[in-house]
């Protein structure tokens, strides 16, 4: 008997030898992310890596989205140091590398006057639908995070120490006539606090000026546990005014109870879950539970397979990096209209498989989609005073909303990004799919049994960049539709492809700061539907012309003061 014992120890001490010495002869990699304090990302910076005990460090710079890698090297314990021009130096020391492993190691940079005020990098989950489009490794993530031009989390040098970061952006502009008299003008703020390191708590809210007066609150609290789950749960309040001839001295007014969770089964398997509870006032009350959702399969380092359900469409301003107007009737949830002096509430059902795969500098993504929509809202430009009863207008955007015909439809779309040279980023996408249409020459009394479901084929084009001197950040997109419709082609797009109808562009240019305002300050730009495409004339009551459209023509433009 003691005989076979030792033979067992043996054999299993030969095993676990030649297991570690197998997994020790493999070759292992360092990459990552640096971004400044702000979470811009950083292209150039020199990235050096050092082996303990070494005099020899390998150099390698980051690409335009501030990402870098090295592979090939050998197990052992590394110091990283990044530099950049008008930045204090970045060092992480010890940084452990077993034999085939990917070790990701993020870089914050900090000028010197932050260094003197002490402030921490912005920690924090990111918003809930920026899970949009990720890759990951099995061992290590996040190894890739797409979310175009807007911030990339990364792990910053100390630990989060309560102090506060905050953001305030001045927004005027004017929809449809940019000559019109009368035109939006909006303060959007944002603070946050990490809490204890683990927890971040934030308030934000975005609130208009003038006859209309949208405003929309939100305070958020997430934390991550130590098992990698990071739950979170945010508080919404919206307000948009309505005139009094719908609801006097009223409003349509929501309350929207947010909860979700992210954690991980293993080292391939991904899970973000929540539900949104809203309780809106208008004309009666209402409470609807939206859920949402998405299961990450990890096949490879370099391809996952994701699964999403959503109930909400996603916000298209995520990605410029700033919330550029108030939540008006065409971008914010809930989606309401009225319907013979009744509310009526869109209610949406998307489901999507989709596979991502990324190839070097080219990242593909290819998707089926089914949508079920009720009561599809549909938005409109032009007075309609003399329909009121049947739609809801928006006096802030000077829009109304339409609640047209249900929408069962199923599509794909195949999107192709691939980095430029010059700091710029090129994407395009490829969607099918149903979407409404209104028969030619349509009056409004017959719009209801004028509206048909088409298929249609769109098109987009998008490249991004940010100028390497003067640190410009832009987007411009045109998105090309097949034929005619008053619905765009996939509506619940999160993919990097997203983009607005028609021809768009973006625009956000950091100004140099003074001895009195030594604060990060940003000059914005947003022009929507430059060309006014899509309009569909349909005659009123009164005689006069509406106009149904995917996205109106849009001017806006501000300042941001970053703290």
């Amino acid at each position: 008997m003691k005989t076979q014992k030792l033979i067992r120890l043996a054999v299993t001490a030969t095993l676990v030898l030649a297991v570690s010495a197998w997994g020790a002869g493999k070759p292992a990699g360092i990459s990552g992310f640096v971004h400044s304090s702000a979470g811009v990302p950083q292209m150039g910076a020199a990235v050096e890596i050092v082996p303990i005990g070494s005099l020899r460090a390998m150099l390698v710079f980051t690409n335009d989205k501030g990402f870098y890698s090295v592979k090939g090297l050998l197990p052992g314990i590394y110091h990283i140091r990044v530099t950049a021009p008008a930045f204090l130096p970045s060092l992480r020391e010890n940084v452990n590398l077993r034999g085939g492993a990917d070790r990701v190691v993020n870089l914050t940079l900090n000028t010197l006057f932050e260094a003197m005020q002490t402030l921490p990098r912005k920690q924090g989950a990111s918003d809930d639908d920026d899970w949009n489009w990720t890759l990951r490794s099995y061992g290590n993530r996040p190894i890739l995070r797409v979310v175009n031009g807007g911030p990339v989390m990364v792990s910053s040098e100390g630990s989060g120490d309560g102090r506060l970061k905050g953001r305030v952006a001045f927004v005027g502009g004017s929809s449809d006539d940019f000559n019109a008299a009368t035109g939006d003008v909006s303060t959007a703020f944002s603070v946050e606090r990490s809490l204890f390191t683990t927890g971040t708590l934030s308030f934000a809210g975005n609130v208009g000026y003038g006859t209309g007066t949208p405003a929309v609150v939100r305070a958020a609290y997430s934390h991550r546990m130590g098992s990698g789950s990071v739950p979170q749960i945010a508080l919404t309040m919206r307000r948009l005014a309505t005139p009094d001839t719908v609801l006097h001295d009223g409003a349509l007014q929501a309350l929207s109870l947010t909860t979700s969770d992210d954690f991980s089964l293993g080292n391939a398997l991904e899970f973000n879950l929540g539900n949104e509870l809203q309780a809106i006032q208008f004309m009666g009350r209402v409470t609807v539970a939206r859920p949402f959702g998405s299961v990450t399969l990890h096949l490879s380092p370099d391809t996952v397979l994701e699964y999403k359900y959503a109930t909400s469409e996603p916000n298209t301003r995520r990605e410029k990096g700033y919330d550029s107007a108030p939540a008006d009737l065409t971008e914010s949830t809930p989606r309401m209209s009225v319907v013979g002096d009744n509310p009526v509430l869109e209610r949406a059902h998307h489901q999507e498989v989709a596979v991502s795969h990324r190839m070097g500098a080219t990242r593909v993504q290819a998707a089926f989609y089914y949508d079920r929509i009720g009561n599809t809202m549909l938005t409109g430009v032009g007075d309609a005073s003399s329909e009121l009863g049947n739609v809801l207008p928006d006096v802030y955007s000077e829009t109304f909303s339409f609640a047209g015909n249900d929408l069962r439809t199923n599509g794909v779309r195949l999107v192709v990004q691939r980095d430029l040279p010059v700091g710029m980023t090129g994407t395009l996408d490829y969607a099918y799919g149903g979407a409404l249409d209104v028969a030619p020459n349509t009056s409004w009394q017959a719009l209801g049994n004028s509206l048909r479901a088409v298929r249609r084929h769109a098109v987009t084009a998008k490249v991004s960049g940010t100028a390497p001197k003067l640190k410009t950040h832009w987007i411009g997109s045109y998105r090309w539709i097949s034929g005619g419709a008053v619905t765009p082609v996939d509506m619940f797009d999160a993919s990097p492809g997203q983009a607005g109808a028609y021809w768009n562009f973006f625009i956000r240019q950091p100004l140099p700061g003074t001895v009195f305002m030594a604060s990060h300050m940003e000059a914005l730009l947003e022009v929507d539907n430059l060309l006014a495409q899509g309009y569909v004339p349909i005659v009123g009551k009164d005689g006069h012309t509406l106009y149904l459209v995917q996205s109106p023509r849009t001017l806006r433009g501000g300042l941001a003061f970053n703290f």
